[in-house]
């Protein structure tokens, strides 16, 4: 995404519930609005944000708050990239705990071929925690609007998690083969 327009959001809303106002937090993070301040939030203008801070407005009125929506740009180049690179780092956080999950899963593997642990059961496990980890991984590269610099390393530690279950799930069947 090239565009350098985006939609702000500014809302204020009462202390109490603090519940309703992280799930509000929770629900901007969630599609990716990077704040600039408290109650200031930034998304790349499209249809889909549009639609989506209209609904979440109308959520801040319920919950007798105020909010405002407006399209607004950068006023030059240094601006826009100051926003873009606030975009790209919150990715960047996000694929940083990906790569640690990745480590994890790795050496969850690691450790069942150590104590040549080939069963159909866990390898059932390991190729839902794989799932989970392509499906965060889709999620946070939605998100990714201008390119974080670990998307490529995400990318890759990915593959090499699928890689390592296939020749796991090798190892678990070549096992269960010999023990016929």
């Amino acid at each position: 995404m090239t565009d350098t327009s985006w939609l702000l959001l500014t809302y204020k809303v009462p202390p109490d519930p603090a519940t309703r106002r992280v799930a509000l937090w929770r629900k901007l993070k969630g599609m990716g609005a990077v704040y600039i301040q408290n109650g200031a939030c930034l998304l790349p203008k499209t249809d889909d944000h549009a639609r989506r801070l209209k609904m979440i407005e109308n959520d801040i009125l319920t919950m007798d708050g105020e909010a405002l929506i407006l399209e607004t740009a950068a006023h030059d180049a240094v601006q826009a990239s100051k926003v873009i690179a606030r975009f790209k780092a919150d990715r960047d956080e996000h694929y940083r705990e990906f790569l640690g999950r990745c480590d994890d899963y790795e050496a969850e593997i690691a450790k069942e071929i150590a104590i040549e642990k080939f069963t159909y059961a866990e390898l059932e496990e390991e190729d839902a925690d794989l799932k989970k980890l392509q499906g965060w991984f889709e999620k946070i590269r939605k998100l990714d609007f201008y390119g974080a610099s670990l998307a490529g390393e995400a990318e890759s530690r990915l593959r090499k998690c699928e890689a390592l279950l296939d020749s796991y799930a090798q190892r678990v069947f070549d096992a269960n083969i010999e023990n016929r």
